[in-house]
């Protein structure tokens, strides 16, 4: 008996290198370079590993965009497939019928593999692009306008690289080509504009961090209360002791979004009032969905306001104003906000430093907790001027989120050190220093110490060495 000879499943083998081939072309169409179709086979399984391949490569590279802790959203993988349906219906719209001149696409499933071939290119392209633009000064200065237009180029290009491709190989009617612009366009707006994919990572807890359980309700008497409600709490405000340095305080937490903010803020409030005979000499300005009408909102307007009133009431060479500003923050120097429907515009250190010089006020301690906040020293520094922050200019700071109770730098700084230990600041920011980088290590943060940065007037450090003198005294 003779066996029969083996049937080799060639499809898989002969597949690697017609994919390599389907990828090059794939390059060259995106250059408008008028695809080689010949030995080009079309077939599921190419289809199906362009598919694959696409979307192993933006989940990779993706993965890169964090240094942190991340979770994986599976939904996002199955975003685009609208789009891949109405793809498939342009190509065989216009290429139902055999090709007429070489430079024509063979079939529809020709058409459509190229067009894939040419996603996966632009992916790896892109998305490498996207990541070596990410670690630039340039991206992480630049305005938000300026970010999206990066982001649209790709797909831009793919879309305008798509529509030169499949007008080529058309042979159909005229209205068969207006419906495969159409198909394209709508491409374009649903993935760009219309339903963006979701992205693939997240930073580990992002999704609880920021979501919000109802959106915050404020009505038009809430927005036309905020100033005679600012103005009420300024003139309640005690007014300064002659030959004695009153400490004034502002505390300003404009990310409504996560509860971090607000305990920080009220606890700093707190510790300051009682630490440095601050009770009834300070401001809140808060953005909280459970005090829309008790409380000042913190906007940029606000602070500048209360900035305003608090200078009226001082002793401006006499007295000292603190500040404390807890947010996330950019690494150009913008403290972020959120109090959504309301559009509140971030503070920058420019703005803050503008506002006080306007209102006349010497002496000046001002704290921000925030990602890379290191950016605020330089701007803010002066004689007359002790700044501090959370972080560097170039890293995170860590403990922000609804997880968290207080802030890494909020919980060792006063919590910790002002309420219980000294009211010198250089001594608390230098003993808050070390306890941070020992909890970072232990948290397992992994983007570098935060670094929290203090710079401390000439002619500040004795004025408050004699407030710290008499406070300790009583």
């Amino acid at each position: 008996m003779i066996d029969p000879e083996p049937v080799a499943v060639t499809e898989p083998a002969a597949a690697r290198p017609a994919t390599l081939g389907w990828v090059l072309e794939g390059a060259r169409s995106l250059a408008f370079r008028r695809p080689r179709w010949e030995q080009l086979p079309p077939t599921p399984f190419i289809v199906a590993l362009l598919v694959l391949a696409r979307l192993g490569v933006a989940i990779g590279l993706s993965r890169l965009y964090f240094s942190g802790d991340v979770e994986f959203n599976w939904r996002a993988s199955l975003a685009g497939g609208a789009s891949l349906l109405l793809l498939a219906w342009a190509c065989y719209g216009l290429r139902r019928a055999p090709r007429a001149t070489p430079a024509m696409a063979p079939s529809a499933m020709h058409l459509l593999t190229l067009i894939l071939a040419q996603a996966l290119c632009l992916t790896i392209v892109s998305d490498m692009a996207y990541l070596i633009l990410l670690q630039t000064d340039w991206y992480a200065n630049s305005a938000n306008a300026a970010r999206w237009a990066v982001w649209l180029i790709p797909p831009f290009w793919l879309t305008l690289a798509r529509l030169v491709t499949m007008l080529r190989s058309a042979d159909r009617a005229p209205a068969a080509r207006m419906a495969a612009i159409l198909a394209i366009g709508f491409c374009f707006a649903l993935s760009s504009f219309l339903s963006p994919a979701p992205p693939f990572w997240n930073e580990a807890g992002a999704a609880n961090n920021t979501e919000q359980e109802e959106p915050v309700s404020i009505t038009q008497e809430d927005v036309e209360a905020q100033a005679p409600l600012l103005a009420d709490q300024i003139a309640q405000l005690k007014p300064q002791r002659p030959g004695i340095a009153d400490m004034y305080t502002i505390t300003f937490a404009p990310f409504a979004g996560e509860e971090v903010f607000h305990r920080e803020s009220v606890m700093v409030s707190e510790v300051m009032a009682k630490r440095f005979d601050a009770a009834g000499r300070g401001l809140q300005l808060l953005n909280h969905p459970d005090h829309v009408e008790d409380m000042a909102w913190a906007t940029p307007t606000n602070l500048q306001r209360a900035i305003e009133g608090i200078a009226k009431t001082m002793d401006r060479d006499e007295d000292v104003l603190f500040i404390h500003l807890t947010s996330h923050g950019a690494s150009n120097g913008e403290l972020a906000a959120d109090f959504s429907p309301l559009d509140v515009a971030p503070v920058t250190p420019a703005d803050l430093k503008q506002w006080l010089d306007d209102a006349g006020i010497k002496h000046r301690v001002i704290s921000i907790s925030a990602c890379f906040a290191g950016a605020w020293v330089a701007p803010l520094a002066g004689e007359d001027t002790l700044v501090m922050t959370a972080s560097d200019a170039d890293h995170t700071s860590y403990g922000c989120g609804k997880r968290s109770t207080l802030t890494f730098f909020g919980r060792a700084m006063y919590d910790e050190q002002i309420r219980n230990t000294t009211r010198s600041f250089e001594e608390a920011h230098a003993a808050a220093r070390k306890v941070i980088d020992q909890r970072e290590k232990e948290a397992g943060k992994d983007d570098g110490y935060s670094n929290p940065q203090i710079k401390v007037g000439s002619r500040i450090r004795p004025y408050l060495e004699k407030m710290r003198a008499r406070l300790d005294g009583q």
